[in-house]
């Protein structure tokens, strides 16, 4: 009796010690995520440092901080100017959950916040293709995602790890060849499977559930090709986060895949007045981006004018966004602006633009378009 004493002693002196008050921490790291999905990243980053002054001694609030990063890289993915503050973060993660595991290897959260470094890091470098260490990344993250399910199956959370590995697994490497000769080092993947999981993560998820249906919404428009059940998840995130310009973007692009130029409109011209009126987020490539369906419905609309001044707008912020190579937005507006100018009875400036497209990377036969209306004015 005496020894059962002493231990629930030594148990408060320590969580008094701590000072974990578990609701506020939660509370805290929940309002900080929904700020990170919301755009509110400085609101996002002061609530993690809360966290991390608060419970200095859990790698929550730094793994948040870190994802906080992630989200601004995200949404202008080709400026690479934050990857080395990001990577630094996440090994700052990592080095704390080591600190921890060193002191008690079995510590769960310890392992979960490890593995989601690893594995956020190791996504980043797949995009930076970087494809030897972003493997790296994926195998040991998964290990650690697999080590902690077996001590505490009841985290749904490290569920998203498992959808993700066993989804991509096996759709990945069909897609991206560049990636086949690493996966000989991986467990084998199973497409349905992690579509369950992620399903099970989204519906009952602790601090993934947002990022669940976010794989669920961009997975089912990339791989799956199904536009409904994209629509579906991207709705749920919406209602949730409307001022989203990544999940706003998807949801336009459902329609676009459809050819429903008129729905997709409606979202675009959302995202270019977000743009225009200067929102968190909003920023010149999705203003490029929405500019240029804005275009397209007027263009299939026959509104001459309405569309060559949207495509001008895209054609713009084009040629200040692309650097090395031009983008396809800025390849078929070019070409496009040459056909409207030509119906507009502006044939100095259709061969202009006519002339361009030959100097850019053929696109759906966009030279031979462009060859023929140098020879005879485009008439719809």
């Amino acid at each position: 009796m005496r020894k059962i004493v002493f231990l629930l002693l030594i148990a408060s002196i320590q969580i008094y010690a701590q000072n974990y008050n578990w609701v506020r921490h939660d509370s805290l790291v929940k309002a900080g995520i929904n700020q990170i999905y919301g755009i509110e990243f400085d609101k996002a980053e002061r609530t993690f440092d809360e966290v991390v002054k608060e419970y200095p001694a859990h790698p929550s609030g730094k793994f948040f901080k870190a994802m906080t990063t992630w989200w601004r890289i995200l949404l202008d993915i080709d400026n690479e100017s934050m990857d080395d503050k990001f990577f630094r973060q996440l090994d700052d993660v990592i080095e704390m959950c080591d600190d921890i595991l060193d002191k008690n290897e079995k510590n769960v959260d310890a392992m979960f916040f490890k593995g989601g470094s690893l594995g956020f890091r190791g996504q980043l470098r797949a995009i930076r293709e970087s494809w030897f260490k972003a493997a790296l990344d994926g195998k040991d993250g998964l290990n650690l995602v697999f080590k902690s399910y077996e001590l505490n199956p009841k985290n749904v959370d490290v569920q998203l790890g498992f959808g993700i590995y066993h989804y991509y697994a096996d759709v990945i490497p069909g897609k991206y060849p560049a990636v086949k000769p690493f996966m000989v080092f991986f467990p084998k993947g199973d497409r349905l499977k992690g579509l369950k999981e992620l399903e099970n993560v989204a519906w009952n998820g602790r601090y993934t559930r947002i990022e669940s249906r976010n794989f669920l919404m961009k997975l089912n428009f990339q791989f799956e090709e199904k536009m409904d059940e994209t629509r579906k998840w991207g709705k749920i995130l919406l209602d949730d986060f409307p001022n989203n310009p990544f999940f706003q973007k998807y949801y336009g692009l459902t329609y676009v895949r459809e050819n429903n130029y008129p729905e997709a409109a409606k979202t675009f011209k959302s995202i270019y007045l977000k743009a225009k009126r200067g929102m968190p987020g909003y920023n010149k490539r999705f203003e490029r981006e929405a500019s240029y369906y804005l275009g397209m419905d007027f263009k299939i609309r026959e509104r001459t004018d309405s569309a060559a001044y949207y495509f001008e707008k895209s054609e713009k912020l084009s040629r200040e966004l692309d650097k090395d190579n031009a983008s396809g937005f800025l390849i078929n507006t070019v070409f496009y602006l040459g056909m409207l100018y030509d119906q507009m009875g502006m044939r100095d400036k259709a061969v202009k633009y006519y002339k361009e497209t030959l100097q850019l990377k053929d696109r759906n036969d966009s030279h031979k378009y462009a060859e023929e209306y140098l020879k005879t004015p485009f008439r719809r």
